[in-house]
């Protein structure tokens, strides 16, 4: 039992994704807006499996989060798939500190670049130049996530990359 659930690790993490996401922890909130949990998941998978892989399952998690939320206007998948396929072109180094400090840097451009896709879809649908001033605070929003993300990625990716890479390691 101990080898299924070391073995399937990264599997297991993954269905914690959209948990995350749907419960959204007051706590560690900034401006009542929460990290952006997926990139936490995505970005030490995609490092330790490739671009490809990280965009396939860019794919899947964006399709899970689609189909979790109730607006069904925009979507989250061309974000988890640029971030999935980006984050799998990022080769592992040895320097501890400076791939701590680089998960935050990432997941934070990673969070821009989400965020940014996303609000560019609700921008064009709703698009009028007498409400173009309603959308400033969502700058905010993508702002705070951004910050957030990249504050708690140190920690939460470079745990994750061990762990995954513990797993790949004990059963190839």
């Amino acid at each position: 039992m101990d080898k299924f659930f070391i073995k399937n690790l990264s599997i297991i993490f993954f269905i914690f994704v959209p948990i995350f996401f749907l419960w959204h922890p007051n706590w560690l909130g900034f401006l009542d807006v929460q990290p952006y949990w997926p990139l936490f998941w995505l970005l030490p998978w995609s490092m330790i499996n490739g671009s490809i892989k990280g965009l396939i399952f860019g794919l899947f998690l964006g399709l899970i989060l689609d189909s979790l939320t109730m607006d069904n206007n925009f979507s989250q998948i061309p974000g988890l798939i640029l971030c999935g396929f980006l984050f799998g072109r990022i080769k592992l180094h040895s320097d501890n500190l400076v791939g701590h400090f680089r998960f935050g840097l990432i997941s934070s451009f990673g969070s821009f670049l989400c965020g940014t896709i996303y609000f560019l879809q609700i921008l064009f649908k709703n698009f009028s130049d007498s409400a173009f001033l309603l959308f400033i605070p969502s700058l905010q929003n993508i702002l705070a996530e951004v910050f957030l993300t990249g504050f708690f990625a140190p920690l939460i990716c470079s745990h994750l990359l061990r762990m995954f890479k513990f797993s790949r390691r004990k059963f190839k």
